[in-house]
């Protein structure tokens, strides 16, 4: 039987999970997400897919977050018209996500595109539009957990619990070739086992191949109860209060916004001094919500919890620009959850504008911020950030409170490991910077796994399976070098320049000298070599 794996996402990184498998019975993907971080990782959302879309034969979805299912409307643009499969939640959460990554895109573009005008470069083009996030619906399949869906002749899958979103899946694949079948499991992202209103991870006893996260490998985190968690996110809220406020918390917008409102409420009516108005400034967060008012049931709670979201006076939902620009004239006590969770785009970017360099304002950091984004600098409390081509005095407070984060750390993910034992063939570390990366598999191998089982796959490898080996097949170039997806890249580096220049140069004594600086950096860069392409350009 022939059978490979290829890694075309979320290798050597967090984002853009996508693993191309291909069978005698088939070709199949599991996810197909978008990348976020450096504006380098970026541009691979807008370059062709490095397998032909038209021949894929299924899509397997572990859950809707965009850096797992961002791409589909692509792949259905580019010609997939087979079956993705998924849970019921994670199709209807999808519905939602999609169109409003097709929305964000166009803005994006069209303000992209009058600034390239400008500036005498080509216009470009959305990944993908609104148009398409339709077409890709009407491809859902849903599949409820624990149940064996033959997916073709040869081959089935079955979702287990992830624990890490509304509706998010680890997916069993049991490939016959003739003799034993090959038995492989694709962990997608889990959650920690301890948050209040998802379940446990679960998954099968025996495999031949795992395919594992490894986003917070090189984390511990002490686990905290839901009365435990708000007390120290009421904490956070006393000392923001006390500085002046406003509160604003960068908020993923499909489940860490919701917990996180529930949370807020639950504090607020227990300590009144702390109340105030609450305003959710996300469209996609809203709309997101009533899919949790719909399929938000928890069976270990015999109810749904965000229920009480439907009546919260506190709560406001701003759907509309005017609305949020509205917010500029709050003075009072409040709190704002915008996204994106890692600042990079969304009307979280305009409130930071504005109030980032208010002493009196509180930052709230409470998920994963990836290497290169705005949100990973912005932890480092840094005194000066660059945002939409501006340079913003950091003079806010900068916090983070790491007990909402949907993933497992480290000590979690190896007792996940070890109830999926025994694991015949290897074990595939993805969606984890090289550290975490580094250090689960040090974790791993403690535990029990041999020397030589784990594998750190970099993007775009491509492995031959047998029940008990994985071979590295040389093939195509990837498309980045190794662990350049997590390193600040050239505008990471034009950004800092750029600030560190306007800093610099105001410190300067008189305009001679701030002019002879100017010339010598100017001769610098007309003896550097030749400047890119304006094609190259265009997405800048």
């Amino acid at each position: 039987m022939s059978l490979s794996l290829t890694f075309h996402g979320a290798a050597g990184c967090v984002t853009g999970f996508c693993a191309l498998l291909q069978t005698d019975h088939g070709r199949f993907l599991v996810d197909c997400g978008l990348f976020q971080g450096p504006k380098t990782l970026k541009a691979l959302n807008h370059g062709d897919f490095p397998f032909e879309a038209r021949d894929i034969d299924g899509v397997f979805l572990t859950h809707a977050h965009i850096d797992h299912s961002g791409l589909l409307p692509k792949l259905v643009r580019a010609g997939y018209r087979g079956p993705i499969y998924a849970t019921r939640p994670t199709r209807d959460l999808c519905a939602v996500m999609l169109e409003d990554a097709a929305g964000i895109q166009e803005g994006d573009v069209a303000h992209l595109n009058r600034r390239n005008e400008r500036r005498g470069l080509p216009r470009v083009e959305p990944i993908y539009s609104t148009a398409d996030v339709e077409p890709t619906l009407r491809l859902f399949e849903t599949v409820k957990f624990s149940e064996e869906v033959e997916v073709v002749p040869g081959i089935t899958a079955r979702y287990w619990p992830a624990g890490h979103l509304l509706g998010a899946a680890s997916v069993e694949l049991v490939i016959e070739d003739g003799g034993k079948p090959v038995r492989l499991l694709f962990s997608g992202d889990l959650g920690s086992g301890h948050q209040p209103f998802l379940p446990a991870p679960d998954g099968p006893v025996g495999v031949d191949h795992l395919v594992m996260e490894a986003t917070y490998g090189d984390r511990e985190r002490v686990d905290l109860d839901l009365v435990e968690r708000r007390a120290a996110l009421a904490e956070e809220l006393r000392l923001a209060r006390a500085a002046g406020g406003p509160l604003l918390m960068p908020t993923f917008a499909v489940g860490r916004a919701q917990d996180l409102i529930l949370d807020l409420l639950a504090v607020m009516e227990a300590e009144p001094e702390l109340a105030g108005e609450i305003y959710l400034d996300s469209p996609l967060a809203i709309e997101a919500t009533e899919v949790f008012l719909q399929r938000g049931w928890n069976i270990d709670a015999s109810e749904n919890p965000y229920l009480v979201l439907r009546h919260a006076t506190r709560l406001h939902y701003l759907r509309r620009y005017q609305e949020s620009d509205r917010l500029d004239r709050l003075r009072d006590w409040h709190v704002i959850l915008a996204g994106s969770g890692m600042c990079d785009a969304g009307r979280i970017r305009k409130h930071l504008k504005r109030l980032l360099w208010r002493r009196e304002t509180t930052l709230l950091i409470t998920g994963f911020q990836a290497a290169g984004t705005l949100g990973r600098l912005l932890m480092a409390s840094p005194s000066q950030v660059r945002i939409q081509g501006d340079d913003i005095r950091v003079h806010a407070r900068i916090r983070t409170l790491d007990v909402y984060s949907g993933h497992a750390d480290a000590s979690a993910l190896v007792a996940w490991f070890q109830a999926r034992g025994p694991v015949t063939g290897k074990v595939f570390l993805a969606h984890g910077e090289p550290d975490a990366v580094a250090a689960l598999s040090g974790h791993l191998v403690a535990a029990g796994g041999a020397a030589g089982v784990v594998i750190a796959p970099e993007l775009d490898q491509t492995f031959a399976l047998t029940r008990e080996t994985a071979t590295l097949v040389e093939g195509r170039a990837a498309r980045m070098l190794p662990g350049a997806a997590t390193r600040p890249d050239w505008y990471n580096a034009r950004a800092d320049l750029l600030s560190t220049m306007n800093e610099s140069l105001q410190a300067l004594a008189d305009d001679e000298q701030r002019l002879a600086v100017i010339a010598a950096m100017k001769a610098a860069l007309l003896t550097a070599p030749p400047a890119a392409t304006s094609g190259d350009r265009a997405h800048d």
